[in-house]
């Protein structure tokens, strides 16, 4: 199966930016899609911005006016650049993928989580 790297999480202060990256390793051979999520201390995880591989994006209501989702098919590499960055947004942030291999059998992954802590 497929190995994720996420990066890019840290400590910024509200207003600021951070770009997050999700490089994805393996027996890939097709993406459905690859997006973030997020957790909170006491709170559910919640999606925050998703790609498909035709270019089609998600994201969540809070966010979609502060962030861009983009990717690299060619990398395997997803990017969350997130602007204008409030406490609220204080998270661990995960890296998902959807995608089939050679046999056209189906996987699910997620990474290990990056934390995103917005002072106020």
């Amino acid at each position: 199966q497929v190995q994720l790297v996420e990066s890019g999480g840290g400590l910024v202060q509200a207003g600021g930016s951070l770009r997050l990256s999700c490089a994805a390793s393996g027996s890939i051979f097709s993406i459905n899609a690859m997006g973030w999520y997020r957790q909170a201390p006491g709170k559910q995880r919640e999606l925050v911005a998703a790609i498909t591989s035709g270019g089609t994006t998600d994201f969540a209501d809070s966010v979609k006016d502060r962030c861009t989702i983009s990717r690299d098919n060619s990398k395997y590499t997803v990017y969350l650049q997130m602007n204008s960055l409030k406490p609220e947004d204080t998270a661990v942030y995960y890296c998902h993928i959807t995608y089939r291999d050679r046999l056209s059998r189906y996987f699910e992954v997620w990474g290990q989580g990056t934390l995103v802590t917005v002072s106020s």
